[in-house]
């Protein structure tokens, strides 16, 4: 095969050659696919504008209620709910064709806050309550717990104060939040409170970026939000949809974008609540087999083929750019959406990219997905949550590739995790260390993080944690020197500093692990007494200036501020300059810094010597080791290192577990 008709991933990668033909399949249907939908629809956003026609809209030109629903298989419909005393024979719906029932109402027939469900007898004779599959509002009823839609008012729309543009964003540097779990009291809290209190510490912090975790509604609040039952409904256990624009718009003033966690790989299986079954055919959304149902996460698996379907998930992301703002989307399960074996094998022959279980409608939903993101909200960030390292991901689709903008790195927290739970620190090996930061696809932006919401959610530990353990209880007292406390806050640090440096092109942080926050996240559930006692965060233990945390938190601004400033995360990826794993010294350079790790427990060197990456003094710029971060001051910052010898050579003082970086002079 010639040099000049290989496509720009399979030439940065010869490994993909075999696979050239399927690769160039992909393209054209995609290809083929979007000029089909330009021709009939106009436009893809046209084609992915399925919300503003389904659901339930009132019309101002006609001053009527429309209530319209795809349900191409269902025998009869009807509008149940206050407004009619729940009677499923009072308003019926008729067919309108292509599987659509309508319903006009007059304008005094519904009013704001009602709550409201369809009955639908189906295909199958069943006959069930189901909330419309575009509603924008869904309520619980306090006292049975039940979900039901509820009519939004046709007022006046949000008024946005702080336009944004995430095209000047640069290298994102992401604070992974959960509303509900954001504050410190023993209950769910809320958009606003988010807005007003959390936000400004995200900024403080030197974040430039937030993502909400579990906006879409689900009834089972453990779940984290990934067992989504309404999509175009903010969950209302925060607030109302006007508290979310609140939130996106304040995030806005902050100069922070905003990404949405969606969740588009599966749904969740509840009749009552979500869109299982909803026809009664047994395949309307998901698959009708085996195919349809995810044994691992007891869901259903979307049938990305059916056209239909494909423009309901394309208009969800419509919806939640255009009206809630949001600056992109961290895509969850991509995985588990690429795969008919939904992720559980192991990816060791790129046959398993293109052979043997891919779900090709599911590789064109994601391709069309990418593009409609790009059309709709330029600059906007997709980062993909996969852990197969399907090639492409992160590529432009006319390279070959997907069109995300970055991945999630989810082997680093993996193996950090493994490394403290399996072996001390004098035992890790830093080329494998090295090689595990260092390993990605040319050209696919990772987002690097020592640690998520995956690795806090009970059953697992946090860095800190796994770190310090029960230790945190008892020494955390500024004045209280405890070797566990010592070692853990030491490597806590640096951990981060080297997955920062050599790990990705982006990086992410769960919200409190910044500042070390202790223990694991346990939502309210029967095995726990429905505490809340773990699933909140102890701004407190930050905020008291006798305890460490607050060193934490400190180290951690300076790595993202400096990051930030000196652009790390945009420049090429960081080079090795020295490795010594006797020594337990690792030294590499990223954007012109220098990053000098000494994961050493007890040995400190005085004259460290290695050659600079270019000529000239260095001076440093922050080290892990300062009073102000909780270390000993052992490293004196006013020094200039000027090389010295033949040939040239940086010379460091290199304390035992600490990290240091220098800048040019």
């Amino acid at each position: 095969m010639s040099e000049a008709v290989l496509l720009p991933i399979v030439r940065d990668d010869p490994w993909l050659e075999p696979y050239q033909d399927s690769i160039q399949r992909r393209l054209e249907r995609f290809q083929h696919e979007l000029k089909e939908i330009r021709q009939k629809h106009g436009s893809l956003l046209t084609y992915a504008s399925v919300h503003r026609r389904s659901g339930i809209h009132f019309q101002e030109a006609s001053d009527t209620w429309t209530v319209r629903e795809w349900a191409p298989a269902a025998r009869e419909i009807s509008l149940i709910g206050d407004f009619n005393d729940w009677d499923p024979r009072s308003h019926p719906l008729a067919m309108a064709g292509d599987g659509i029932w309508q319903l006009v109402l007059p304008e005094d027939a519904l009013s704001p806050g009602e709550r409201v469900k369809l009955h639908i007898v189906g295909a199958d004779g069943s006959e069930h309550d189901r909330i419309p599959a575009c509603i924008r509002r869904t309520v619980q009823d306090p006292e049975t717990h039940d979900f039901s839609g509820q009519i939004v008012a046709p007022g006046e729309a949000f008024r946005w104060k702080h336009p944004f543009d995430p095209k000047g964003l640069g290298a994102p540097i992401i604070y992974e939040a959960h509303v509900g779990m954001a504050g410190e009291e023993h209950r769910v809290h809320s958009y606003r409170e988010f807005a007003e209190k959390v936000l400004p510490r995200i900024k403080k912090a030197g974040y430039n970026t937030v993502q909400l975790m579990a906006v879409a509604e689900h009834p089972y609040y453990g779940s984290f939000g990934y067992h989504v039952s309404s999509f175009f409904a903010p969950s209302s256990r925060f607030g109302t949809p006007e508290e979310l624009k609140y939130l996106v718009d304040e995030a806005h003033g902050h100069g922070l974008a905003v990404l949405m966690d969606i969740v588009h790989s599966h749904a969740i299986k509840n009749y009552a609540e979500g869109l299982n079954n909803f026809d009664g055919s047994g395949n309307q959304y998901f698959h009708a087999d085996g195919r349809g149902e995810h044994s691992g996460w007891d869901s259903k698996c979307f049938d990305y083929g059916r056209p239909e379907v494909q423009r309901f998930l394309l208009s969800n992301l419509r919806y939640w750019l255009e009206e809630f703002r949001f600056d992109g989307f961290r895509f969850d399960g991509v995985t588990s959406l690429l795969y008919w074996h939904r992720g559980h094998t192991s990816f060791d022959h790129y046959d398993k990219y293109f052979v043997h279980d891919v779900d090709e409608d599911a590789v064109l939903y994601l391709q069309l997905a990418t593009k409609l993101i790009e059309e709709a909200r330029p600059g906007a960030i997709v980062i993909a949550e996969d852990m197969s390292g399907m090639p492409g991901l992160c590529r432009p689709i006319d390279d070959g590739g997907f069109g995300f903008t970055h991945r999630l790195a989810m082997g680093i927290p993996d193996y950090w995790i493994k490394l403290l739970k399996h072996s001390t620190d004098e035992q890790w090996n830093l080329e494998e260390i090295w090689g595990m930061l260092a390993n990605r696809r040319y050209g696919e932006p990772n987002i690097a993080y020592a640690e998520s919401h995956d690795q806090a959610l009970v059953g697992d530990k946090t860095l800190a944690f796994w770190l310090m353990d029960q230790e945190m209880y008892w020494h955390m007292r500024i004045d209280d020197e405890h070797p566990v406390i010592e070692r853990g806050i030491a490597l806590h640090k640096m951990i981060r500093l080297l997955t920062l440096a050599a790990g990705g092109e982006g990086w992410l942080n769960f919200i409190g692990n910044e500042f070390g926050h202790p223990e694991w996240v346990d939502f309210p559930r029967e095995g726990n007494d429905w505490s809340y006692h773990h699933c909140r965060r102890q701004w407190s233990l930050l905020d008291n200036r006798e305890l460490r945390y607050r060193f934490l938190a400190a180290f951690d601004r300076a790595m993202v501020r400096n990051a930030g400033q000196h652009k790390i995360l945009s420049a090429p990826p960081a080079q090795l300059l020295h490795v010594h794993n006797d020594n337990k010294v690792l030294i590499c350079e990223r954007g012109r810094l220098i990053f000098a790790f000494n994961f050493s427990p007890a040995d400190s060197f005085p004259d460290y010597r290695f050659d600079p990456p270019e000529k000239g003094s260095y001076r440093p710029l922050f080290d892990s080791d300062a009073g102000e971060f909780g270390g000993q001051d052992r490293i004196d910052p006013t020094v200039t290192h000027q090389p010295t010898g033949t040939p040239p050579q940086l010379s460091l003082y290199l304390p035992a577990r600490s990290a240091q970086v220098l800048v040019p002079a």
